[in-house]
């Protein structure tokens, strides 16, 4: 069941799932994980087009397709099915926070904020590593325009939070900007989070 569209600020409304305990509970599987994002980036896919591509037996991708269906994350796509082939889709295509998760006293609830965070953090690492490890694939303009920086700043948390809307804003501000013809998917990743001066 898809949830209602929301606006991200800045930009076009886009559908996004809030988490709450219980959907972040059965979304938080290093599998899972990967099957919603390739989904999300990739578009519908069957459980064994998925096993292939994340290289795991489509009996784990099929069991683990249906526990996302069964919290709302995916759904059939059975326009693109023949037969007997069952294809899945993203109900959503991003993933909000309720603040609430991180001050959570509950074990199971804590634990999934933490297999969550780092599974994202790992698929984060990887598309990087990937980009570097392929960027002489790409024409030269790309590796010029791609950017890997670190800024270091003193914020309050407002501030910290003010500057994230700010920068979401200008991201969401290109959903809406008319592709050139040598337009492709681009991904950006956004870090932010305080550090100890010691």
């Amino acid at each position: 069941m898809s949830e209602p569209e929301k606006t991200e600020p800045g930009g076009p409304r886009i559908p996004i799932r809030q988490l709450d305990p219980r959907s972040l509970r059965g979304l938080a599987h290093p599998l899972r994980i990967r099957l919603l994002a390739a989904l999300r980036h990739h578009g519908p896919a069957t459980a064994s087009q998925l096993a292939d591509r994340l290289g795991e037996s489509s009996g784990a991708t099929s069991y683990h397709l249906r526990q996302l269906a069964s919290h709302g994350f995916v759904e059939d796509a059975p326009e693109r099915g023949k037969g007997r082939e069952r294809w899945w889709r993203a109900v959503h295509q991003g993933t909000s926070w309720d603040p609430s998760l991180f001050e959570d006293e509950d074990p199971g609830t804590r634990g999934a904020v933490n297999v969550f965070l780092h599974e994202i953090a790992t698929l984060h690492a990887q598309e990087l590593n990937t980009w570097i490890g392929t960027m002489r694939d790409w024409p030269g303009e790309w590796a010029s325009s791609a950017d890997l920086s670190d800024f270091t700043l003193r914020l309050s948390a407002r501030q910290l939070r003010e500057l994230d809307e700010k920068v979401h804003a200008v991201i969401n501000g290109y959903r809406d900007v008319e592709p050139d013809e040598d337009a492709t998917k681009v991904r950006l990743h956004l870090h932010a989070f305080p550090q100890r001066s010691d």
